[in-house]
């Protein structure tokens, strides 16, 4: 089932394996029957640690959404409320508990899992509420990182330096080998925030999972995709009967045809599917060929691992040509040339024509946001005047309400004004290469080519760090946001690794504040570079995109009731 999470250097199942036994010990404390109440947001990361074959194990009858009002009915013995500790949540635990029928028989338990910790704030609030009394179990499940892929962690949560180093102290715990004889995991553990490159989410991604993701959002490794495209053609019935509901897939390495295709630039995938269809074509065409026995015995062996690869092939044909509807449109091609001029460095201290025009057409804001901010960042801030205008025209189109989303903007340093000092973008940009004229979109030599000419900032300084070390690009450094620091661990003689002959070194890059399916791609394509002597496993606190960075900076504001 999870095979695809052993697959890299480390292997993640470990982590995973801990994630379901903490599970199993929880569930079996409650003896006898039970019923899940799911904080909805949790059964995304949940679902990728164990699925409902694991809780009915356990005697998980019943699963729930979390809602006012009384609880569905359930003949079960113990009810089970699995929540982030939030206090709105709270208020609605406390709404469940108190319309439970006190008089029914036999009497349900409540029990509460607080993910990822207990909260003595939620417990106290509770206790005021007067229904804290009313749990047998009250304990918290530590979901910190998920494994997404063979080298894929996540934590999907918005979280702080000291909870990350707390993380890996535990982390450490959890893989194989007591404490006083592990030999270390990773060589280098490298902490990037977010802050250090705020440009990289503000352009649009150009591999194919990057695409699915901003097009289409992939959400706990899942994709709802509009479902006309993957009707069975049937002859002769015309377009009756398409189905309504959106296609559901599911998409990690454990797919192969998606392994390989996913890190490609766009432009690059369709010529896989073409020669993938012919092999697949040719390998059904064999059975004409077969005439013994053995030989039509080895075919029907062979089938169901054809068919898989001919299902597959036909979701991504159906895939790419979604994507394909959009990337060869004229609105995606101005906003991509307006992206690109401003990471090379062109015209990008004045009022830009393409914004204005948008704006005057009224584009979803958080495409204008993601290109004002965009902007900005390439300028290291902008001027008094063509911020004013931006800001005048936002807030005239879009309402006086994002007011406090420009706020918020500004507060995380993404639209800011130009203050004195110089703009250092071009000195950055030369010195690290981020702009790559010539860039090979079929068969790279440069982790550019996942945004089609601009290497993501926050790669280059993995890449510099491996080889020849950031004393290289001290300069630099001191331009980018925040202090760097470097620190050896000291390790015991009879622990230091004994490197074979070729062996490479393992460097586990965590991302704070979020990382792009476009920076994963850049850094596995560093992993599988002959010459480059480091495998990347990439940890962060969210897998993010422009849209659900900004979106996230966002202030929703509820209308006052009356």
């Amino acid at each position: 089932m999870a095979a695809h999470l052993s697959s890299g250097r480390v292997n993640l199942t470990a982590l995973r394996e801990a994630g379901r036994r903490e599970l199993r010990e929880f569930l079996d404390k409650c003896a006898g029957s039970k019923a899940i109440v799911w904080d909805e947001y949790l059964t995304g990361p949940f679902g990728l640690i164990a699925q409902y074959s694991l809780l009915k194990e356990h005697e998980v009858e019943k699963m729930f959404t979390l809602k006012p009002g009384r609880l569905p009915q359930a003949d079960v013995r113990n009810i089970i409320f699995f929540v982030r500790p939030r206090l709105e949540l709270m208020d609605i635990i406390t709404d469940n508990v108190r319309r439970e029928d006190r008089g029914r028989s036999p009497q349900r338990d409540f029990h509460i899992l607080f993910v990822p910790r207990r909260s003595l704030l939620c417990e106290q609030w509770l206790k005021e509420q007067g229904v804290l009394g009313s749990f047998i179990h009250r304990e918290q499940y530590s979901l910190d990182l998920i494994p997404f892929d063979g080298d894929l962690l996540s934590m999907e949560s918005e979280s702080t330096f000291k909870h990350v180093a707390n993380m890996m102290i535990r982390m450490k715990r959890e893989f194989p080998g007591s404490q006083n004889s592990i030999f270390p995991v990773f060589d280098t553990l490298l902490l990037l925030d977010r802050n250090v490159d705020l440009l990289t989410p503000l352009a649009t991604q150009l591999t194919y999972e990057g695409l699915i993701d901003e097009i289409y959002g992939i959400q706990n490794t899942y994709v709802k995709l509009p479902p006309e495209k993957f009707a069975p053609k049937k002859q002769g019935e015309g377009g009756k009967d398409l189905p309504t509901e959106p296609k559901k897939l599911q998409l990690n390495s454990a797919e192969e045809l998606y392994a390989e295709i996913r890190d490609k630039n766009f432009n690059a995938v369709g010529s896989v599917l073409s020669k993938k269809a012919k092999i697949i074509s040719a390998a059904f065409e064999e059975r004409h060929h077969a005439k013994t026995v053995g030989e039509i015995k080895q075919f029907v062996s062979q089938l169901p691992h054809m068919q898989a690869a001919r299902s597959s092939l036909a979701n991504h044909t159906s895939i790419a040509e979604l994507i394909k509807d959009i990337t060869t449109s004229e609105d995606f091609f101005d906003n991509l040339t307006v992206e690109q001029e401003f990471m090379s460095g062109i015209d990008t201290d004045k009022v830009n024509n393409y914004i204005e025009d948008c704006i005057a057409q009224k584009h979803s804001l958080i495409k204008i946001l993601r290109l004002v901010c965009l902007q900005s960042v390439c300028n290291n801030g902008l001027k008094q005047k063509v911020l004013d205008h931006y800001k005048r025209e936002i807030l005239q189109t879009y309402g006086y309400e994002h007011i406090l989303t420009l706020n918020n903007l500004e507060k995380a340093g993404l639209l800011k004004l130009q203050t004195g000092g110089r703009n250092n973008y071009p000195t950055i940009r030369k010195t690290l290469r981020l702009w790559m004229d010539d860039v090979n979109e079929q068969n790279p030599n440069d982790i550019s080519y996942v945004y089609s000419g601009y290497a993501p900032l926050s790669v280059r300084l993995a890449q510099l760090l491996a080889r020849p070390g950031w004393r290289s690009i001290e300069e630099v450094l001191k331009m980018l946001p925040g202090p760097h620091f470097e620190e050896r661990q000291q390790l015991p003689t009879g622990l230091q690794k004994k490197r074979q002959h070729g062996e490479n070194r393992v460097t586990l890059v965590f991302f704070l504040g979020g990382v792009t399916y476009a920076e994963i791609a850049a850094l596995r394509f560093l992993s599988q570079m002959e010459d480059g002597g480091t495998e990347y496993v990439i940890a962060t606190t969210k897998l993010i995109n422009g849209t659900t960075w900004i979106k996230s900076l966002m202030e929703k504001l509820e209308p006052t009731p009356f």
